[in-house]
């Protein structure tokens, strides 16, 4: 934990929160052997106002691969730390650990809205090619 604390306040993801929020603070496997840290955001995810951008439906998306004999997946890498919060609203994110209290500057795992304001970015991105060459879906991109 301390290490993922150290790195994400030199890369300037989190920063020392006065916050009167806390959530919990915990590491879960990945399929790689990593550990993705995880924020139990229940609480701010409850009264969070949604975000209506829709998500692609797989099957469409699959759809569009039909015929196609090659194809690229691209994953984008810590892909939602690519979203800066919105300033003033860092107080929101606020987490403890038994190394301190911090919140995030850019978009962590965990809440509601985050992958329907990441596809919103990525569509805006590849606006131009999606449906011809490009499949997006969050953080994977088929070219």
């Amino acid at each position: 934990m301390e290490d993922y604390i150290e790195a994400a306040l030199a890369a300037g993801h989190i920063r020392p929160s006065t916050s009167p929020a806390a959530a919990g603070f915990f590491f879960v496997g990945k399929k790689d052997g990593g550990l993705r840290p995880c924020i139990d955001y229940r609480g701010l995810n409850a009264i969070t106002v949604r975000y209506p951008y829709p998500l692609p439906l797989v099957p469409a998306a699959l759809e569009q691969l039909r015929g196609a004999k090659f194809f690229t997946k691209l994953d984008v890498r810590s892909a939602y730390n690519l979203v800066c919060i919105r300033k003033g609203d860092e107080w929101k994110t606020a987490f403890h650990t038994t190394h301190g209290h911090y919140e995030y500057r850019v978009m962590p795992f965990g809440l509601t809205n985050a992958p329907a304001v990441f596809q919103a970015l990525i569509n805006g991105v590849f606006q131009d090619l999606l449906g011809k060459c490009v499949i997006a879906y969050i953080d994977d991109i088929l070219v």
